[in-house]
């Protein structure tokens, strides 16, 4: 008797654990399954340098553009300034879909070494923005940079923006 009880208790014991362990493991997947991972392609540039500056951004949830974003920055801008106002208005706008975990793709180096601290920022004006930059940084629990070619095919079209409004006589 003894012994059933014995094997009885094992019995439920281990019942117990593995339904908390598929439980547990459910959560994770329905966790992992649920979060949309949005990633951004900014593009800054002036012509002339300095010169007339325009800033061209997607945001992107994996291959699917959310959001296609172009506007005029000033008549004398230098190419990193608009390249930092590029990656502003990427993160104001990508705090639209989510908190979470976001991909900033840029194609200044500087700018990403800049901001994974592998380069010193100088520039007051640069500086400004970088801190502008870290502020925005805490609407997310995870900002990745990753810089990107200007040939990338999503990186093209961020450029194609920033040229377009560039282009623009008004």
């Amino acid at each position: 008797m003894f012994h059933l009880i014995f094997m009885l208790n094992e019995f439920i014991y281990l019942y117990k654990k593995c339904f908390y362990f598929l439980i547990k493991n459910y959560i994770f997947i329905v966790k992992i399954f649920f979060i949309i991972m949005i990633y951004t392609n900014s593009d800054g540039g002036a012509r002339g340098n300095p010169g007339p500056g325009a800033i061209g951004i997607i945001v992107r949830k994996d291959r699917e553009i959310l959001i296609k974003y172009s506007a005029k920055i000033g008549k004398f801008v230098t190419n990193n300034v608009a390249e930092y106002e590029a990656l502003i208005k990427a993160l104001e706008l990508a705090s639209k879909y989510t908190d979470k975990e976001l991909t900033c793709f840029l194609d200044s180096e500087l700018v990403v070494k800049q901001l994974l601290g592998e380069y010193r920022v100088r520039n007051k004006k640069l500086l400004e923005l970088f801190l502008k930059v870290q502020n925005l940084q805490e609407n997310f629990e995870k900002i990745i940079y990753k810089h990107v070619s200007r040939w990338d095919k999503f990186q093209k079209i961020a450029d194609e923006l920033l040229n377009d409004e560039l282009d623009r006589k008004n």
